[in-house]
């Protein structure tokens, strides 16, 4: 089932969660063992983020060094069909422009869609770990607007090969990333907001946000994108803080805010399990105004960490 249709559909409010692939060489059992515990739930969908491969240099006998590509997991086909093996829920796998040419994206697109797989978010993906701005493979997207038309178009029966007689169209539903405080990298929310819309218009379905602590944030930034003309369902993003490490990592990675009120209440504890509390407490909370306010889903970033989450979804839904 697409995640539009679920999204447009009549039903009580329900969480959705985002995961992140095991390490190469990792037991799928530490995959299953990470969304079990959020069964109980019946989420209609999971999220599996998707990772480019890295470049690594490693010293050779000789003392010189040789540049070494290295995929650090599974991709994107693997763990669908994996997931799909396990548990009847829904997989959207993100694709990423980083790290692959148009043509490699197509053949992934392919295998999801003969796995019968009918939901993807389209992403533009990280930089390479040690540069500080995202470059394009030779032969790939620049921008997930790009990423959005081209998958789009496969929807359309239009592929990359013109040669090719009466292809058979896809059917995949679109989501991409909206950034309640800009992206890291954008120059303003306006800015931000205009190439948001630049993905809708060339086929998106829906918008997950980035995680985001104070909620008016979210509130202000769908009034906008909705006075810019933005009409897709913008469902909000929400992770807890639980260690002292987040305090430091999450607005420097993510451009984002911490609240006054939670950092009052976070430099109070003595210990990263006092963190974990006010976090759960905090996100319980952000959920509660949500859902007040009209929310029907509300997306789970877990990390593959699940006993905070489930705690918040008990006391707010």
């Amino acid at each position: 089932m697409k995640v539009i249709d679920i999204l447009n559909g009549n039903h009580k409010p329900f969480a959705s969660f985002e995961l992140v692939p095991p390490l190469k060489g990792s037991d799928i059992n530490k995959l299953y063992n990470s969304i079990e515990p959020l069964m109980e739930f019946n989420p209609p969908f999971i999220n599996m983020t998707a990772h480019r491969d890295e470049i690594e240099y490693r010293q050779t006998p000789d003392g010189t060094y040789r540049q070494v590509t290295v995929s650090k997991r599974p991709g994107s086909v693997a763990i669908a069909a994996a997931i799909m093996k396990k548990f009847n829920v829904e997989v959207v796998p993100h694709v990423i422009c980083g790290g692959s040419t148009k043509e490699e994206i197509e053949n992934i697109l392919l295998d999801l869609n003969f796995l019968g797989i009918q939901n993807v978010v389209a992403l533009r993906g990280d930089a390479i770990v040690g540069e500080k701005y995202f470059s394009p493979t030779p032969g790939g997207h620049a921008h997930s607007n790009a990423l959005v038309e081209q998958i789009n178009n496969m929807n359309k029966g239009i592929y990359l090969d013109e040669t090719l007689k009466n292809p058979v169209p896809t059917n995949f539903c679109i989501g991409v990333a909206g950034y309640p405080e800009k992206h890291v990298e954008a120059p303003n929310l306006t800015t931000d907001i205009e190439y948001l819309k630049q993905k809708v218009d060339a086929g998106a379905d829906y918008i997950v946000t980035q995680m985001f602590f104070d909620n008016s944030k979210y509130y202000e930034f769908t009034e906008k994108c909705r006075a810019a003309g933005i009409t897709v369902p913008i469902i909000p993003g929400l992770k807890p803080i639980s260690t002292h490490k987040h305090i430091e990592m999450l607005p420097q990675a993510f451009s984002i805010d911490l609240p006054v009120e939670l950092m009052s209440e976070i430099k109070k504890c003595k210990d990263n399990a006092a963190i974990y509390r006010v976090g759960v407490e905090w996100c319980t909370m952000q959920c509660k105004d949500l859902l007040k306010n009209g929310a029907k889903i509300i997306h789970f970033y877990t990390m593959g960490k699940a006993d905070n989450i489930k705690e918040i979804i008990r006391n707010s839904f």
